[in-house]
């Protein structure tokens, strides 16, 4: 495969999955909202926390960096406003759908119909959606739209798409993607690693990423900050925990790479899944939980680094010379 048509895949993959994400955040922000969370042990899914784990996100390549933040502490109505509608954001959901879009259009004869027909479908719905007025009156319904939406694709990818290295590279980015924005939310949610809070607090994570029911029928008892920051790191039987999440992109770039025994990618994650099958089996040795994530996103961005080395990087050679 062409490194190009590999890269717009996996940045495919990247966008939709950052959309789904970001709608996720911003939806779990406005149950913490409203459920009036004082935030007083150290727990805080505020609306700054969410700018500042979205907002701050690197531009994809053929993003333009984005100026520099204002100073000055952001409402409800501007956050959800910056990162939903903001089409001059490149973190918003809607400029994330035209991306997968723009790409999707791009790769018409490596996805499946089906696929270029939910990303045109969806991109053009957000376009006939009246949002600035549905974000005002019912915000919840236009997040469940997005979710929704990627749920399609996603299943679409699972039904329809060859299982080759294309599919590979496509599900690569996905599970990148969810690992940084997981940990993210966590890095911001829970700045002092504190593991103590509120019932609502744990409930606003789970609601965050979609795992409440998940996390109901792994751990049975009610929710508190502790188990469920466990949850979301390490349950590989939950598809969107980190572990689960890094395994997948394990996974994914194996069955890409020609010889993964000797893909710097490969090797570096699979001593990033030991890692965390033994900080699982041994918390109490891991230190303290920011230390963790921060450990955890650092090694993410390596991979990251590793991948664009060994995949892309003549690619972007040859977008020069052109």
């Amino acid at each position: 495969m062409l490194a190009r048509i590999a890269q717009e895949l996996f940045w495919l993959g990247r966008d939709l999955t950052r959309a789904e994400h970001t709608a996720r955040i911003l939806d779990g922000a406005f149950h913490a909202d409203v459920a009036g969370m004082p935030g007083d042990h150290g727990i805080a899914l505020s609306w700054e926390g969410v700018l500042a784990s979205i907002g701050a996100k690197p531009p994809a390549p053929g993003e333009e960096e984005t100026a520099a933040p204002d100073p000055r502490p952001l409402g409800r109505a501007q956050v959800a406003t910056l990162l939903t509608l903001d089409t001059d954001s490149p973190a918003s959901v809607v400029s994330c759908v035209a991306r997968a879009r723009e790409r999707g259009s791009t790769l018409r004869d490596v996805i499946s119909t089906e696929m270029w027909e939910a990303l045109n479908s969806f991109y053009l719905l957000l376009g006939r959606y009246d949002l600035p007025a549905a974000l005002q009156t019912g915000p919840y319904s236009v997040y469940q739209e997005v979710k929704e939406r990627c749920a399609l694709f996603w299943g679409l990818v699972d039904r329809t798409m060859l299982r080759d290295e294309g599919r590979a590279f496509l599900e690569a980015g996905g599970r990148i993607e969810g690992a940084d924005m997981v940990l993210r939310m966590l890095r911001v949610a829970v700045p002092s690693g504190s593991q103590e809070g509120h019932e609502s607090e744990a409930l606003a994570l789970l609601h965050a990423v979609g795992g409440f029911q998940a996390y109901r029928r792994a751990i049975r008892h009610a929710p508190t900050v502790g188990p469920v920051l466990g949850f979301l790191l390490f349950e590989s039987a939950y598809p969107g925990s980190v572990a689960s999440s890094i395994g997948g992109l394990s996974e994914a770039l194996s069955a890409a790479d020609a010889s993964p025994r000797a893909s710097p990618p490969v090797l570096r994650l699979g001593r990033l899944i030991a890692d965390l099958e033994l900080q699982r089996r041994a918390p109490d040795a891991a230190g303290p939980l920011d230390e963790t994530l921060e450990r955890i996103q650092e090694e993410l961005e390596l991979v990251d680094r590793d991948i664009d080395a060994r995949y892309f990087e003549i690619a972007a050679l040859g977008a020069v010379h052109l």
